[in-house]
């Protein structure tokens, strides 16, 4: 009986091996295949618009100032499509932009109405919207999403008021408790009513703009910001805090020599005191 058992074991014992030896060879197989579809979307190349000579702010472009380059379809962000150049011929540049540089929506005026026809019933009367260039680390690693609010900090290079001639570097608070109509191509009320992936959207998981909505003299303001070269940054705050804070110090090297501590006792202080609320 054993001598009977034995093989029988020993056969099933193989068809049992080769089964899971074919059901791992497929899972690696399906693998492999996933990994040449993404190494092949990676080659992909796609047109877009560059400038063909060096071009100024306020400027409006010509066709003779377009050209097209090809980039890897992943790397797009909110490049101008080679196909999209009928919509921004004629139109002012908010920035001065150097031969061979991209296109960005954020570098045209009024580049976010062209780039989201919604955006424009969202926008509260009397207020604007506008993009600024921000991403990774200076968009809070880019967890900054449409709907959040934010206060906006500036890094400038001021005139020294202690080393005539001189240039010292200033952080300060531009602006307070803003909302962020829009980060890249995702839109609030996209991700208000969908954020799951349903229906084949997925939310953005990188963008390199954050659209935001202001008055217009905060407009000016942060044009203005980036024109000087200013390098802009978010914070952001919790959905519920609607705080101002006044009389923020401009932060400078001297401050940060001398002022540490009273800054660390502040911030302790001020948690002290909303843990009690």
């Amino acid at each position: 009986m054993k001598q009977k058992i034995i093989p029988i074991v020993s056969i099933l014992a193989g068809v049992l091996a080769f089964m899971l030896s074919i059901r791992y060879f497929n899972a690696e197989n399906d693998k492999l295949k996933a990994e040449r579809a993404r190494l092949d979307a990676s080659k992909a190349l796609v047109r877009v618009l560059a400038v063909a000579n060096n071009v100024s702010a306020n400027t409006p472009l010509t066709i003779d100032d377009i050209a097209t380059v090809s980039i890897p379809k992943t790397t797009v962000r909110d490049d101008i499509m080679a196909d999209e150049y009928k919509k921004i011929v004629g139109r002012k540049l908010i920035y001065d932009i150097k031969k061979g540089s991209r296109l960005l929506w954020s570098d045209i005026e009024g580049g976010s109405a062209i780039l989201f026809p919604q955006l424009e019933s969202m926008i509260k009367p009397g207020l604007r919207a506008i993009s600024i260039n921000v991403s990774g680390a200076h968009a809070v690693s880019g967890m900054v999403r449409p709907n959040n609010r934010v206060d906006v900090l500036g890094t400038f290079s001021f005139p020294s008021k202690t080393v005539e001639g001189e240039l010292e570097a200033v952080t300060l608070t531009v602006l307070q408790d803003v909302t962020v109509l829009a980060t890249g191509t995702e839109m609030a009320h996209k991700r208000a009513h969908n954020t799951t992936g349903v229906n084949g959207y997925q939310p953005q998981k990188s963008y390199s703009t954050v659209t935001l909505e202001v008055t217009p003299r905060e407009a000016e303001l942060l044009t203005f910001a980036q024109t000087v070269q200013g390098r802009l940054t978010l914070a952001l705050r919790n959905s519920d805090d609607v705080s101002f804070e006044k009389d923020l110090p401009e932060i400078n090297f001297e401050l940060l020599e001398t002022s540490l501590p009273e800054l660390n006792e502040y911030r302790q202080k001020t948690i002290r005191l909303k843990k009690n609320l």
